[in-house]
């Protein structure tokens, strides 16, 4: 097959030929992208709402998450970060902000790359690898309207609080109970995370963590019934408690 870029000559190298004795040109002619099995590329957006000035911004249960509600299989009727797959020649950013529009109509997003979410089980349809987005927004400033392949769209509040904590010499366990909610869509999920942390923790300062990160899998949201899922999120960078919480809310919310 022909190159996928018209552009190729970034890639040449040194320029020498392989063991096959094959240019780059002649590589790229014979080159077959399907011969093996691939997983497919998708984006989630999680996208969190303030209401007045950012800077005052003290707690994460003063945001609230947006979700819409699937209107195809598979999960269908349930509530999920809007997002979808990855067009062959766009960008991971472009895809993020893409669906975010044509499921909810809200545009013009700064977004950053948060998180990448690849467990083989996590779609019946295929392997699916996801790359996972940030964005911040002042709630006055914009309005939703579901679109696409969402059957409707929504602001959940959330609630988030420490309901055990267990310390033993530098080690920490902290088991929080997250709820997200909204009255008038009949939304009401809870889950209960897990937190380890290792090294000094103290009081309304920063929490220092020695563990290696690693994939903190979310689930869909079940409006007709609680989804307790429980998750184990370690981190080797020192947070405020406000971004660890904000932390703990984007890790679970991903699925």
């Amino acid at each position: 097959m022909a190159s996928f870029l018209e552009n190729i000559e970034p890639f040449r190298g040194t320029g020498e030929r392989n063991k096959d004795g094959q240019t780059l040109e002649e590589f790229l002619e014979g080159y077959q992208p399907y011969r093996y099995e691939t997983p497919s590329c998708t984006t989630d957006a999680v996208v969190f709402s303030y209401r007045g000035m950012e800077e005052q911004i003290r707690d994460v249960n003063a945001l609230e998450v947006l979700l819409v509600k699937r209107s195809n299989h598979p999960s269908i009727g349930f509530w999920a970060l809007p997002g979808g797959f990855i067009n062959l020649r766009e960008d991971l950013e472009e895809t993020a902000r893409r669906e975010v529009q044509e499921e909810t109509g809200v545009s013009g997003l700064c977004m950053e790359q948060i998180a990448v979410y690849g467990a083989m089980d996590r779609d019946p349809r295929t392997r699916v690898i996801t790359t996972a987005y940030m964005a911040l927004v002042n709630r006055e400033e914009i309005s939703i309207e579901a679109g696409d392949d969402a059957a409707d769209a929504a602001w959940c509040k959330i609630r988030l609080s420490c309901v055990e904590e267990q310390r033993n010499g530098d080690t920490s366990l902290q088991v929080y109970q997250l709820q997200l909610f909204n009255e008038e869509k009949q939304i009401d999920t809870t889950a209960v995370v897990e937190k380890n942390l290792q090294g000094r923790v103290g009081p309304g300062s920063l929490l220092s963590g020695a563990g290696a990160g690693e994939d903190c899998g979310g689930s869909q949201c079940d409006p007709c019934a609680g989804t307790f899922k429980t998750c184990r999120a370690e981190w080797k960078e020192e947070f405020s408690a406000g971004q660890v919480k904000l932390y703990l809310v984007i890790n679970f919310i991903l699925w």
